[in-house]
């Protein structure tokens, strides 16, 4: 997985790679007095006893041999078309020479006229991350994204042997890769729960931090089940643990020495660490290692529904004691909760009994699943509390059916990728059922339909989901009457089909 931008003046998730560095820890201070202390009264304030720091250094020596750092190569294209501009608007450099070199502006004379040399070929890429031994056979966890397009991997062990790595597999949804090398009687790590992690508890990272190979850091739990931006389905642990770049992959681990987490994710201004660490719970880390090592892929469940967190508005609007649940703003058309009956504006309070307090909660209780499970559902639904059966569909099936829908209306005679209303947009909207566009192209645009209209009928009949668009464009002719709302107004607009 490629890291995303880091410019200093916004908010990034940066993917790290491979390391921490080392913290120390302040010792609890007691301040008395040189004279002999007052004899206790009734009245005294009983003094909590100082807690003692974990002594680090032996979860360090004991673990720190089975923490590996992790080199890749890949090849990454470039042509004439690329931009002349780097990394936040940087000059493009040329291989081999400094930008500030007096050669480089005699050197850039031969490059296109967008910073590529004419002819250059693909251009070999490096980058570092870090990973941790689970069996003396040479199996290896690290991130999916450390070795993603990799085309060489290779080990180096605390001992310095290097070995070249073989990518059993990698599970981009969880961003867990497997490794694994030649090798045997080799040291491993003990691996613990994050089911058993409290907030405010010690933990340690271990890893390669801009390439300096084995560094340790530590701090505490910040949060647990944190869901982050593009990765709701996976419950975080947030922690306050020095991770920097090269990170990604290194264990955490309890003041016990056992793993509870895999450092994925820093949460930056500037792409360096700034107190936001976030790491795989090590209960679905394994999970997913397990199924790439006996199918070479992993395997996740999916509902089928969008769904929004249920603030205090949402819960007095829907009559709820407070405000917890995932409410559901849109339904796949023929997706498990589309086939158990599942409406847009239920909330869903339980899975299988087990409570959803924030709307997180739902995606990491369904991707526990597996896909072809049944899965109970508590749904509170215009004021009382029902409830539904639904059998749970492979993740991997999703693409197939926004491609099918994007073919046949994005890509299609029409031109439209449209979505469902939320319940909130219907109430701002004053409409009962249509459909938001989302994208315009093709004969659509054509004919000046624009993002954000609203979808009402099309040759006068209502509109409910994009299935009946579908079915009623198919049915049509060279051209269909669309009802547009825009503004408050709606107007009817001609289109001739692609």
């Amino acid at each position: 997985m490629n890291s995303p931008l880091l410019t200093p003046r916004k908010l990034v998730w940066a993917m790290i790679a491979a390391g921490t560095i080392g913290a120390g820890g302040m010792g609890a201070l007691s301040l008395t007095r040189a004279h002999a202390a007052a004899p206790a009264t009734a009245n005294a304030v009983l003094q909590a006893p100082a807690m003692a720091l974990p002594d680090f250094s032996q979860i360090a020596a004991r673990n720190g041999s089975a923490v590996v750092n992790i080199s890749v190569t890949g090849m990454t294209k470039t042509s004439d078309e690329d931009s002349a501009q780097g990394p936040a608007g940087q000059r493009r450099g040329i291989p081999g020479i400094d930008p500030n070199d007096p050669f480089f502006e005699f050197f850039k004379r031969f490059q296109g006229p967008n910073g590529g040399f004419p002819g250059q070929g693909p251009m070999p890429t490096r980058g570092q991350g870090s990973g941790f031994i689970v069996s003396p056979d040479g199996l290896i966890m690290t991130n999916a994204h450390v070795v993603n397009e990799a085309r060489e991997v290779t080990v180096k062990l605390n001992d310095r042997r290097e070995f070249k790595a073989k990518v059993l597999g990698a599970d981009p949804r969880t961003d867990i890769a497997v490794l694994k090398i030649d090798a045997k009687n080799l040291p491993t790590v003990p691996m613990g729960s994050a089911k058993d992690l409290k907030v405010g508890e010690w933990v340690l990272a271990i890893g390669s931090p801009f390439g300096f190979e084995n560094s340790v850091s530590a701090g505490v739990v910040s949060a647990k089940g944190r869901s982050l931006p593009d990765d709701s389905f996976v419950p975080f642990i947030q922690t306050d643990v020095a991770v920097n770049p090269g990170n990604s992959g290194g264990p955490l681990l309890n003041t016990r020495g056992e793993v509870v987490g895999i450092n994925s994710q820093i949460y930056s201004r500037t792409g360096g660490y700034q107190g936001l660490s976030f790491a795989i719970p090590i209960d679905l880390a394994t999970r997913v290692k397990d199924q790439i090592v006996a199918t070479g892929k992993a395997s996740h469940a999916r509902l089928g529904v969008a769904i929004q967190e249920v603030n205090q508005t949402f819960a007095d609007s829907f009559h709820l004691d407070k405000p917890e649940g995932a409410l559901v703003s849109s339904v796949e058309p023929g997706g498990p909760a589309d086939q158990a009956g599942l409406k847009s504006g239920d909330v869903i309070l339980q899975v299988n009994g087990q409570a959803i307090v924030a709307s997180a909660d739902l995606p990491t209780l369904i991707g526990a699943s597996a896909p072809g499970e049944k899965v109970n559902l508590e749904v509170w639904r215009q004021g009382k509390r029902d409830h539904f059966t639904a059998r749970l569909a492979d993740s991997s099936d999703k693409t197939e059916t926004v491609a099918h829908r994007d073919s046949a209306l994005g890509k299609g005679r029409l031109g439209l990728a449209l979505r469902s209303l939320k319940p909130e947009e219907k109430r701002d909207a004053g409409v009962g059922q249509g459909l938001l566009v989302e994208n315009a192209v093709g004969p659509a645009a054509a004919a000046g339909i624009q993002s954000g209209d609203l979808l009402v009928a099309v040759n006068g009949t209502p509109i409910a989901s994009v299935d009946q668009v579908r079915a009623i464009v198919a049915k049509a002719g060279k051209s269909v009457a669309l009802l547009i709302e825009r503004d408050g107004n709606k107007i009817f607009v001609p289109v001739r089909l692609g």
